[in-house]
């Protein structure tokens, strides 16, 4: 499924990467072996009747195996070489990967806390990398994006994305009651009334908890704010009301 299927209201991609071809090339080494496994057996398998026709038969099943394993897992790498899709836009990061064991993820800018590259010696002489996108839930957070081509560019523009994010709702800050000294009388007993005292309206109180509940209802309206991080914060601004 493409990126660009999956995009919600207001959103739109910013930089795309893809598999690069050393990718299935690294994830194919498991059944290249496999490959090699059968060739082993079918040169090593006896041959004729009895007890050594039998163990020949068994190595040759083994083998043939190992070569259909061998091959069908490498078709499967080359395919999801050719559809993974990793994208940034205004909003999230997203990634699109696999067949059988498809990985769907999208990260918002407001949950990201970092995100690092690993590129090796051949991979900046061919142009590939990992990316490694770290969120707010720690290492349960982690999202690797292994062997995608221009990792650097794709890092770049998710901090840059990163800095355009709106910030989350800031929280309503409370005026302090200024308190006035209540000036005595030094030259007669009786007392006199203290200065009057500046007071905050709830007026004032809840029209700043109105604007910041407007702005994160803005923000859960573009789908940069999910569900529950709505309700936790709208919970915690109408608390200080």
């Amino acid at each position: 499924m493409a990126i660009s299927d999956n995009l919600i209201k207001d959103e739109k991609i910013i930089f795309e990467s893809k598999k690069h071809w050393a990718a299935p090339l690294r994830d194919s080494i498991v059944p290249a072996l496999m490959i090699l496994g059968f060739l082993l057996l079918r040169s090593l398998s006896p041959s004729g009747g009895g007890l050594f026709g039998a163990i020949g038969s068994l190595m040759d099943f083994i083998a043939l195996g190992l070569l259909v394993v061998g091959i069908g897992w490498i078709v499967y790498n080359i395919f999801t070489w050719r559809t993974a899709a990793f994208a940034v836009t205004n909003l999230r990061v997203i990634r699109e990967e696999g067949l059988i064991s498809h990985r769907s993820s999208a990260t918002l800018f407001t949950s990201l806390s970092d995100v690092k590259t690993n590129v090796s010696l051949s991979g900046r002489q061919l142009g590939f990398g990992d990316v490694i996108i770290y969120s707010q839930s720690g290492d349960a957070g982690v999202d690797r994006f292994r062997t995608i081509t221009t990792p650097i560019q794709f890092r770049d523009a998710i901090m840059t994305q990163k800095t355009k994010a709106p910030a989350p709702a800031a929280a309503v800050p409370t005026a302090a009651v200024p308190t006035a000294p209540v000036a005595m009388a030094q030259a007669t007993p009786a007392v006199m009334a203290p200065a009057p005292q500046p007071v905050v309206t709830q007026a004032q109180s809840s029209a700043d908890a109105a604007a910041a509940l407007a702005s994160l209802a803005d923000l859960h309206d573009r789908g940069a704010v999910t569900d529950a991080e709505f309700e936790a914060k709208k919970a915690e601004i109408l608390a200080r009301m």
